[in-house]
């Protein structure tokens, strides 16, 4: 009679196979029926293993970080050589709006189709979008060019976070995405440098044509040493798929961000675009839910996981106003330290202690959380960094030192990358292995949703509180009627102001911007308030979950 012992001994591993199998419960094997119908591992990978898949894919994030910030240098000189400075805007809004309703839909397919042929997909999409963006002659086929590569990049990203998951135990997680997160972090900080050299050398058309060969080496790569099963199941792939879920959920983010990023930007906020996308936001989200809770056999977004345990709830929501914090920080703290005098290329390298604080907030929390088996102080650690360093903020003014700013902006990266972390791995302990990919997908849906609400709302508080206090001051004055204008869209403006206009335009100035860290004080708050109802749950050791 075979013993239960001899039922557990796999057959030895060799470097092509397969790092999760299913494995049937026991007593189903014994009873010659299979219970199971999770992927489980049969034996845990190596380090060596671990360090070789996870690196090839780290690849893709990279890349997908470089380009990213790659974009963001060359927006103005892409814009001058098509001659429309409008085109900057929606450089950054096609890229953000596919991403983000993309994004979502990469946890159920890749549960379905696998996560290789998932991350395949995406280096294609990013390498076609790559190139067209290159190549483009007219002004609509960069904007394609970039929905495509959103799509691509999106799920390079997310993807990776699913493949970590399921290799490594819950409680050494951390240390894991935390290295991934420094990947990431490497790839924004050399995009900008990379981007500029590039169109300063040979023209901003090869920044992109640069980036395809890696993009191919990364999808190869990834063929190779990616494999990792699917659940099977009676039903075919094709028949798996919500459909109806993934176009409502798409359709649903397309307008959300849409309406944002065109509202109060490229369009007054009561402009029909603006009227008619956010409410058809609303109606297809709402049609999204009722199809998530009553008519998909396997939900993109399973709605019911949000009411049956807390912690996911307050997981999403505090990754949403989080996100919105930073945000809203990272375009207008800029701004301030451009109104102290610094150049733009100044004022972006003094952003560096907020990206070093994000990695080793991540990093530091990972090494946490393996050490002691628990997440949950840790969480509200990270999430006192983040109010702290918006308090801080709040008393920035034009004679602040630099030692007090950059402080200021290392807590605030500090607890971001500690709380994105921290509530990652809060979301896959509290739910079954089966949901951690589809769970993780509706984080990055609150996260995208979250950067663009931040940035709307700082926007308008902005544009709201320095019109009033440069009509308050100088709407009296001659000529008042056609700098105030001026003064507002430009800083360079400021330079060229009369004697006794300077002082009170900086004023007008330090006021609004104030009134914005405020707000975003607000949202911090708001952040740490719902990250309270998170609730402790174990971090196993194995992947088994046992």
């Amino acid at each position: 009679m075979t013993s239960q012992a001899n039922l557990q001994v796999p057959p030895p591993p060799t470097e092509h196979t397969p790092l999760l199998q299913p494995v049937d419960d026991i007593s189903a094997q014994q009873n010659g029926t299979t219970t199971s119908d999770t992927p489980i591992i049969v034996t845990e990978p190596s380090t060596r293993r671990l360090v070789l898949v996870l690196g090839s894919i780290w690849i893709g994030v990279f890349l997908a970080a470089l380009d990213g910030t790659i974009v963001a240098t060359l927006s103005a000189p892409i814009s001058s050589s098509f001659n429309s400075l409008s085109l900057l805007s929606w450089l950054a809004t096609a890229y953000l709006i596919s991403n983000a309703a993309f994004q979502p839909l990469s946890g159920k397919l890749t549960d379905i189709f696998s996560r290789r042929t998932g991350l395949v997909v995406s280096n294609i999409f990013f390498t076609a979008g790559t190139l067209i963006s290159g190549l483009a002659g007219e002004q609509w086929v960069i904007i394609v060019g970039r929905v495509v590569a959103g799509i691509g990049g999106g799920g390079l990203t997310a993807i990776t976070t699913f493949v970590t998951t399921d290799l490594v135990p819950l409680r050494r997680r951390g240390v894991w995405q935390g290295i991934g997160n420094i990947c990431y972090g490497t790839g924004m900080g050399l995009g900008g440098v990379f981007g500029g050299w590039m169109n300063d050398t040979l023209g901003w058309r090869w920044a992109f044509y640069l980036q395809i060969p890696f993009i191919v080496v990364s999808c190869i790569v990834v063929m190779i040493t990616v494999n990792i099963p699917v659940k099977e199941t009676d039903r075919s792939k094709i028949e798996r798929v919500d459909f109806l879920g993934a176009l409502t959920l798409a359709i649903t983010l397309v307008l959300l961000l849409l309406g944002l990023n065109a509202g109060g930007n490229q369009v007054p906020w009561i402009h029909p675009l603006v009227l008619t996308t956010l409410p058809l936001s609303a109606v297809f989200l709402v049609i999204f839910l009722y199809v998530e809770a009553n008519v998909a056999l396997e939900p993109v977004i399973p709605v019911r996981l949000f009411l049956l345990d807390r912690t996911v709830l307050s997981a999403c929501l505090t990754n949403w106003f989080s996100t919105m914090a930073l945000f809203g920080a990272l375009f207008y703290v800029p701004l301030y330290f451009q109104i102290q005098g610094h150049s733009a290329t100044s004022a972006g390298a003094r952003l560096i202690p907020m990206a070093v604080g994000s990695a080793l907030g991540s990093l530091g929390s990972g090494v946490l959380m393996q050490a002691t088996g628990r997440y949950l102080i840790f969480s509200h650690l990270f999430m006192i960094f983040g109010v702290t360093s918006s308090i801080l903020i709040c008393t920035f003014s034009l004679s602040t030192t630099a030692p007090f700013i950059f402080v200021s902006l290392f807590l605030m990266g500090a607890g971001y990358g500690g709380m994105l972390t921290v509530t990652l791995i809060a979301l896959i302990s509290a739910v079954d292995h089966e949901h951690q990919a589809v769970i993780t997908s509706a984080s990055y849906a609150f996260r995208s949703t979250g950067g663009t609400i931040g940035i709307t709302i700082a926007s308008a508080v902005f544009q709201n509180v320095l019109k009033s206090g440069l009509w308050s001051r100088f709407g009296g004055r001659e000529g008042a009627d056609k700098l105030i204008p001026k003064i507002r869209d430009s800083l360079d403006e400021i330079n060229k102001l009369p004697a006794d206009w300077h002082d009170g335009v900086l004023d007008a100035y330090m006021d609004a911007l104030r009134t914005v860290f405020i707000s975003l004080f607000g949202l911090a708050v708001l952040s740490a308030l719902t990250n309270v109802a998170m609730k402790e749950h174990k971090l196993h050791s194995n992947l088994a979950r046992r």
